[in-house]
């Protein structure tokens, strides 16, 4: 969600969207300031046994700001984006970035499983696609 829907996550799904309890639960522990980093989510999908979009979907329903994304794209204070563009991209990089888009763009999740492939940090895989002009998106979070 953009910006100005910030405070209005919960509006993306029904009125009646249930939580689990213990989700709720590990969510708000891990929330500071409203905010919950990208990383604890992960952790928390993992810890809980569900998806990363299941604990994105819960994060809006509570209303809590998603913050530090993994691939260095949002949640950084006034920067935003902390992503830089790669001074350049390897060709295997390049390759799998290719292979993996949709509709041009290439999703948050294939960005990881590209990094877990090529065991390299996840921010490089963005910072490859910073460089080739492609838009990371959409978020595992459902973030943006």
């Amino acid at each position: 969600m953009a910006h100005q829907d910030k405070g209005k996550y919960f509006e993306k799904h029904p009125k009646d969207s249930t939580l689990d309890e213990g989700l709720k639960k590990e969510i708000l522990a891990q929330a500071q300031d409203n905010n919950i980093a990208c990383k604890k989510a992960e952790e928390i999908a993992v810890k809980k046994g569900v998806t990363i979009g299941d604990v994105g979907k819960a994060i809006d329903i509570l209303n809590k700001n998603i913050i530090e994304c993994q691939l260095g794209l949002f949640g950084y204070g006034d920067k935003e984006k902390i992503v830089q563009p790669a001074k350049e991209v390897a060709p295997e990089l390049k390759t799998k970035i290719e292979q993996a888009l949709q509709d041009g763009r290439l999703p948050c999740a294939a960005a990881w499983k590209i990094a877990a492939q090529l065991n390299i940090p996840r921010m490089r895989v963005c910072a490859a696609c910073e460089t080739l002009k492609i838009k990371v998106k959409p978020c595992q979070l459902g973030a943006f």
